[in-house]
């Protein structure tokens, strides 16, 4: 009987689902599909590799009873026009799990149109093949003057008794390829609150009439966009037609004030634009100085410092500390099931994880020590100017500390440093919270941040190599220092959690983990699993950091090692700093009679090697941040042999947007190679595209170069 009812759910549930599937498919592709016969394209596209016919997005949000429902629909109808058109689209891989977090299935359809007219579906579901992690589908027998129409339905639905934000949506309407017909359409009813907007020209959202006031509908039509190419350096929603928004749900007016969103004041009004004023009632209550300040109490007994400076620098560290890294080896063992940690640190650990407890606990600090301060409300240079600020997660919040050299702080990493704060803030306008008394927010200002420099952050590098004597192969000795920020994305990359706890521990003499255990037959057999963890993520660790070295040249490497020199952690001006040794065979060196060609320009790394089309640029430059890569080589010449052809390794190129200068020398039987990149700004225009590549050009052409290490007297 158990197998029969079985049966016939599922039975049922695969007829729904068909039903669904049929219903989706005439939602995109049936009657009221005004573009399934539109085939022609423009003149003036006639040369491009692919057009695409219809571009159309579709969200929609609803409730019913205590449900709420979300749906998100995607589709391109795109004109193939030359083989590498018919490449781009010749495959389609998607995401294996096709069902949302919610359960809901994810239903994808693709088909093709000849150019006679006939049409030939894909079954995706038995056509799909399985990835690592994802599937792919081939497109077969595909033909210039095809058409692949495809689309992709999600429909979530879950309930809500309270607030809750969706995940924000941010897109250009523009393509890598040109788009003849653009729509979008947008769908709400009361209880959902909505902060949309375009942005660089893009076309106005307009409210289309219903009959049911408790609904809306919104859309925005373009036509005959011009493609992008998205190039390297290139930030899209800074310069392209693009929209943005969130919406929010709240039941009622006590979710509403809850929320994490500049919410419209109703739900019929979409909210276009966040003023200065808005953010200052947003966040006027939000923070208030509180914490228990005993820890810091007795630090600052243990301590003495020459000025207020100082002081907030060695509390923020120690905050870092006592209230972050102090605790990641108790989730560290917590995750792994070797024993619940967390009643070894006391009746109330506490383990800041959120900017919002970090940021009170620093103001009590800050309070009680009569230390003024302001509280920053920035956005990152990818999100546009502070002033086009639409969605509250794109605001970055930092400590302002008013000492005589202004400190910045920013909710603490593992890794992170007083005064630096991330790269995409640095630079930029930003709104300043004014607190009175030390403790409530009363008022804002619009500030601009400080910047950083391409002598700021400095990618330093040592290389001594040596070439066997019989020329096979070559030693390497590498020693790098990064500062700035250079060296944040590198920190998380190389460092693993037991290199900072275990510096932590020792400068403010806490006690690792494992000695918290009393009882010392547990202690010995957690000690033992605990390491077993750290062991496997050092054997990770050293194939990684082989993998990251390779990547950073054009040869394969052997006989790997490393050694942490110093974890860059305690000031921005103290770097990471790390040697490897390795082995290079015959990678580099290629033997010419009695002497050798030696590719020593491949010795400073991989260059940026900007192509013809890539020149041709119409976009303008953004940078992360200013830089320099400053590289050192010293080669051992073997005895009997000198090295000819140094000529072609001194170069100079300079501009006003940076610069390579390289030169070349030896000394004894050294020779000795120093080479120097630099970018001097967060932006450039496109103007300046040409000074660019001059430079960058000619960090490509010393990668290219070689010089002939000659046997003397031959």
């Amino acid at each position: 009987m158990k197998l029969k009812i079985l049966t016939l759910l599922l039975f049922v549930s695969s007829s729904l689902l068909a039903q669904d599937k049929a219903e989706i498919k005439e939602f995109f592709w049936g009657k009221n599909d005004a573009y399934k016969s539109v085939s022609t394209i423009p003149e003036k596209w006639k040369n491009e590799s692919a057009v695409i016919i219809y571009k159309y997005e579709d969200y929609d949000y609803h409730k019913f009873g205590k449900n709420v429902t979300y749906r998100s629909a995607f589709r391109k109808r795109i004109k193939l026009q030359d083989q590498a058109g018919i490449t781009e689209y010749s495959e389609f891989t998607f995401s294996e799990n096709s069902k949302t977090r919610y359960g809901t299935e994810i239903v994808l359809g693709i088909k093709v149109i000849k150019p006679d007219g006939k049409e030939v579906e894909i079954n995706v579901d038995a056509d799909a093949v399985k990835l690592d992690s994802s599937k792919k589908i081939a497109i077969p027998n595909l033909e210039v003057g095809d058409i692949i129409d495809y689309y992709s339905y999600n429909t979530e639905t879950f309930k809500s008794f309270m607030e809750y934000g969706f995940e924000e949506v941010e897109k250009t309407l523009g393509d890598t390829h040109p788009i003849m017909n653009y729509k979008l359409t947008f769908q709400t009813e009361n209880d959902f609150f909505v902060n949309f907007n375009t942005y660089n020209g893009g076309p106005e959202l307009k409210e289309i009439a219903l009959d049911r006031s408790n609904e809306r509908k919104y859309e925005i039509v373009a036509t005959d966009i011009a493609k992008n190419d998205f190039p390297k350096w290139f930030y899209p929603l800074v310069e392209l037609p693009c929209y943005k928004f969130q919406v929010f749900f709240a039941r009622n007016g006590t979710f509403e004030k809850r929320a994490d969103a500049f919410l419209p004041a109703k739900e019929n009004i979409i909210k276009k634009t966040v003023s200065k004023e808005d953010v200052l009632n947003f966040y006027t209550n939000k923070f208030r100085p509180y914490g228990d300040l005993g820890h810091i109490e007795r630090f600052l007994k243990k301590n003495t410092f020459a000025t207020t400076e100082e002081k907030v620098k060695a509390v923020y560290y120690f905050t870092r500390h006592y209230y972050y890294t102090m605790y990641v080896e108790a989730f560290v063992a917590n995750e792994a099931k070797i024993m619940f940690p967390f009643d070894l640190y006391g009746t109330n650990p506490i383990f800041f994880t959120q900017e919002e407890n970090f940021i009170n606990y620093f103001m009590a600090f800050l309070k009680d020590n009569k230390i003024d301060y302001d509280i920053i409300v920035a956005t990152n240079r990818y999100n546009g100017d502070i002033k086009d600020l639409l969605i509250q997660k794109n605001a970055s919040l930092l400590l302002k500390v008013n000492t005589e050299k202004p400190i910045y702080i920013e909710y603490f990493t593992p890794y992170s440093d007083v005064d630096q704060f991330s790269s995409q803030l640095e630079n930029t306008e930003a709104y300043a919270l004014k607190v009175s008394k030390l403790k409530k927010v009363v008022d804002v200002e619009r500030v601009k941040l400080p910047s950083s420099t391409y002598k700021d952050n400095v990618w330093k590098q040592v290389i001594t190599a040596s070439l066997a004597k019989d020329f096979n192969t070559m030693q390497i000795n590498l020693e790098t220092a990064l500062s700035g920020q250079n060296k944040t994305s590198e920190q998380a990359e190389k460092l693993y959690f037991f290199d900072y706890t275990t510096e932590d521990y020792k400068k403010y003499e806490t006690l690792p983990l494992m000695e918290r255990v009393k009882n010392k037959k547990k202690r010995e057999q957690y000690q033992k699993e605990f390491d077993a963890i750290v062991n496997k993520l050092k054997d990770k660790r050293k194939e990684d950091f082989k993998k990251s070295t390779e990547n950073g040249y054009t040869f394969e490497i052997d006989n790997h090692s490393y050694e942490i020199l110093n974890t860059g952690r305690y000031g921005k001006t103290t770097p990471l700093a790390y040697k490897e040794d390795f082995t290079i065979k015959n990678g580099l060196v290629k033997k010419a009679g009695e002497n050798y060609i030696l590719e020593v320009g491949k010795l400073i790394g991989v260059q940026v090697d900007i192509s013809k089309k890539e020149k041709e640029r119409t976009n303008n430059i953004y940078y992360g941040f200013p830089r320099s890569l400053d590289n050192e080589l010293i080669i051992e010449i073997p005895e009997g042999y000198t090295a000819t052809g140094l000529e072609k390794l001194n170069k100079k190129v300079e501009n006003e947007t940076g610069g390579f200068i390289s030169s070349a020398v030896i000394e004894g039987n050294k020779l000795k190679i120093k080479t120097y990149k630099y970018y001097t700004d967060y932006y450039q225009p496109n103007k300046n595209w040409s000074k660019i590549v001059d430079f960058l050009d000619a960090a490509y052409q010393f990668t290219q170069e070689k010089i002939l290490v000659k046997k003397i007297n031959s």
